[in-house]
């Protein structure tokens, strides 16, 4: 079995230096010799003591957070979930924001680890970026050899304990829904390509709409930031491409209520003229005029499950906790204009109490 000295041997460093790199000491190490230590662990296999370990977590009472953004209500909702159990088993939260930005994301990793977290979540969507996902990997693993556990949100190229919202499920239940209300030219307002939410909810969507003998073209997807400025610019995009739009799916609520900003501008009624459809659910949907019908995920049971996996009973193997999606039919959705005075299909009632 390999030991300490054996890992600093073969990096070429001192026991102290492979030590601060192992045990994500906060003093100052070049990113030659960090990525030296880290080869030699992985080469040799290198496996800490699990006394140091255990004694090395005892003093850890914080646990460290990677948000894309706490202001944008998604992760609002999310941090809840997580600030509940954390509270109750009295820990400290640290939380950083990366604003979706990869690079960001790996230096709170190291930040956090050289404050020694007991802990760190990944809140975020991961990133169709094989570079990144290369990095991050090997500063978690390190992060791990030292008795850190973690845990992420989302969809990541990470072998480990994850929490996955079931966001092809929700993508095709919005796309049956508008189906089965007689939609056949339907716009999507989408989040950033980098991301594997985006991804993940547009390929269930649109296997719902190839179901039901409709196709989805590019032309009728415009990407924009997640948030509410981004879906209103989307929305007019595609109403300027295709006028005769009558449904919009936006792939979260912030953005569903830039598009009923947009609709709402330009005169268009909701949901007589263009039916939309919201994804998450959040707080405000209910509360807008007309209240939103949107896919709903559990974003503060999301929370709670990644953190009390992080803090619970270590495994043997990683878990995958894949948490169900649902559609919550209010205001915004009715059948397709066009066939408003023929045969139209039937309307759906707005689900009570939601």
């Amino acid at each position: 079995m390999a030991t300490l000295s054996d890992v600093a041997r073969r990096a070429g460093v001192s026991p102290a230096t492979a030590s601060r790199v192992i045990n994500g000491s906060s003093k100052p190490v070049t990113e030659e010799l960090r990525e030296r230590v880290l080869a030699a662990v992985a080469e040799l296999q290198y496996v800490p003591n699990a006394h140091a370990q255990l004694l090395a977590r005892s003093h850890r009472s914080a646990v460290g957070v990677i948000v894309h953004d706490v202001s944008d209500p998604y992760f609002a909702e999310i941090t809840r979930g997580l600030q509940r159990v954390a509270t109750d088993q009295g820990r400290l939260l640290m939380i950083c924001n990366s604003y979706r930005d990869p690079d960001r994301e790996l230096e709170y990793v190291e930040l956090l680890r050289g404050h020694q977290v007991a802990a760190l979540i990944l809140a975020g969507s991961g990133y169709h970026d094989e570079a990144f996902t290369r990095q991050l990997n090997e500063k978690l693993a390190a992060y791990g050899a030292t008795g850190g556990r973690v845990a992420v949100i989302g969809r990541h190229e990470h072998s480990g304990d994850a929490v996955m919202p079931d966001n092809r499920t929700g993508g095709y239940l919005a796309g049956r829904e508008l189906c089965e209300l007689g939609h056949r030219t339907i716009g999507v307002v989408a989040g950033p390509r980098i991301l594997t939410t985006t991804t993940d909810r547009l390929a269930g969507l649109r296997q719902a709409l190839v179901e039901q003998g409709r196709d989805l073209p590019e032309r009728r997807i415009r990407y924009a930031e997640f948030d509410r400025d981004g879906g209103a610019e989307a929305t007019a995009r595609l109403l300027d491409a295709d006028p005769e739009l009558t449904a919009i799916v936006a792939l979260n609520d912030s953005m569903a209520i830039g598009a009923l900003a947009t609709l709402r501008a330009r005169s268009l009624a909701v949901p007589q003229r263009v039916s939309v459809i919201g994804f998450d659910d959040m707080p405000i949907a209910r509360d807008v005029t007309p209240a939103l019908t949107t896919v709903r995920l559990p974003l503060v049971d999301m929370g709670v499950r990644a953190m009390s996996l992080v803090l619970g009973a270590e495994a043997v193997s990683p878990r995958v906790e894949v948490l169900p999606a649902e559609l919550v039919r209010r205001d915004t959705t009715g059948p397709a204009a066009r066939a408003a005075t023929g045969s139209a299909p039937r309307a759906r009632r707005a689900d009570p109490a939601s």
